[in-house]
């Protein structure tokens, strides 16, 4: 099964995946994005953050 995941090193707090999907990402107190649900949204809508982060810093991840 493949999650989202956010790479805390790259992301620069843009909230572009919380604005898509906000039920899955938040932007937590340093203000860059984690994952809080990775079942938050279906998967296009995921992907679709994925691809509109500005700095790349979204994946999908098989666990």
């Amino acid at each position: 099964m493949k999650k989202p995941k956010v790479d805390r090193s790259k992301c620069e707090g843009h909230a572009v995946c919380v604005g898509i999907a906000p039920e899955v990402f938040e932007l937590d107190s340093e203000g860059k994005a984690y994952v809080k649900n990775p079942e938050g949204a279906d998967e296009q809508s995921i992907e679709d953050a994925i691809n509109g982060c500005p700095v790349q810093a979204i994946s999908w991840v098989e666990e």
